[in-house]
């Protein structure tokens, strides 16, 4: 199988396991309706942007059943089934949505048995190449053993349904415990420049070899930071989501992008935007923003 991705895109690339994928990737969570529920209101839109982000030669794609639920999952397949050889899609299992948009955590092992089925049959196909536990809550983590779901998920690899498994929304202690069921090829965590609660974490994983996956890359930041990005992204006429994802892509060679957008023009700036040069003079003063 030809695993070779595209080497143009800014960062290179990581290995998830024995799975290469450019470390700038896609996020497909926009593609769903307002709140990440019910279909896009321009289907053919979403369409062209999965195939867009193919065609720049990105080979990672991150999804979960619950984006729509199962919404984001058929519209991938719908754009690019049968897959190129590179295209690796990555996936969350762990929760549910109920009919007013919430997120409901779902990790019983028959729930995590029918998520992963779910996924197979929307995505169309055999086995998952890496599925990510979503653990804590839509507030952000909570402590407490990950082992029974973990284990469910650990047991479904052996099966073959599951390629590679990794954590989302997880403590440095349970990736740490996680590791001791299954191995463990990435860690899916809220941080950007103004959240930098897991950076001994992500040295370590970069240590290991393990990937660390970002989501809100511009999320929760207070004013002042926000107007702190935004001087820097002005000096250097570049936007300051452009800046935040070149910030990340420089922070650890394990970090992969996932930005997400329902419009090709925005992912093929987002994809450019990471490639933007950051001098020392910049990367300390980003620095900053965070302390």
């Amino acid at each position: 199988m030809d695993n070779t991705p595209s080497a143009s895109l800014p960062g290179g690339t990581w290995a998830l396991g024995d799975l290469t994928v450019t470390r700038v990737g896609y996020g497909a969570m926009q593609l769903a309706g307002p709140g990440v529920m019910g279909p896009p209101a321009d289907r053919d839109g979403a369409l062209a942007v999965l195939r867009e982000a193919v065609a720049l030669g990105i080979t990672h794609i991150d999804t979960a059943g619950a984006y729509g639920p199962r919404v984001t999952n058929r519209l991938i397949r719908a754009a690019l089934h049968p897959y190129p050889a590179s295209l690796h899609i990555v996936t969350k299992v762990g929760a549910v949505r109920d009919p007013e948009g919430g997120w409901i955590p779902a990790r019983r092992p028959e729930d995590l048995r029918r998520a992963v089925q779910e996924n197979l049959d929307d995505l169309g196909l055999d086995s998952l190449d890496v599925v990510n536990l979503r653990l804590g809550d839509a507030q952000g983590f909570q402590s407490g053993s990950l082992a029974e779901p973990f284990e469910a998920l650990a047991e479904l690899r052996r099966q073959g349904l599951v390629r590679h498994l990794g954590v989302s929304n997880a403590t440095p202690e349970q990736v740490a415990e996680a590791q001791t069921i299954a191995p463990v090829v990435c860690v899916q965590n809220m941080y950007n420049l103004a959240h930098r609660q897991d950076d001994e974490l992500i040295d370590d994983l970069a240590a290991e070899g393990i990937a660390y996956v970002p989501f809100f890359p511009l999320g929760g930041f207070t004013p002042l930071q926000s107007t702190a990005l935004s001087a820097v992204a002005a000096r250097l006429d570049a936007t300051p989501m452009s800046v935040a994802l070149a910030w990340l892509l420089r922070r650890s060679p394990n970090i992969l992008l996932i930005p997400g957008t329902s419009s090709a023009a925005h992912l093929r700036e987002n994809v450019a935007g990471a490639g933007l040069a950051l001098s020392d003079e910049d990367l300390a003063e980003l620095d900053k923003i965070g302390r």
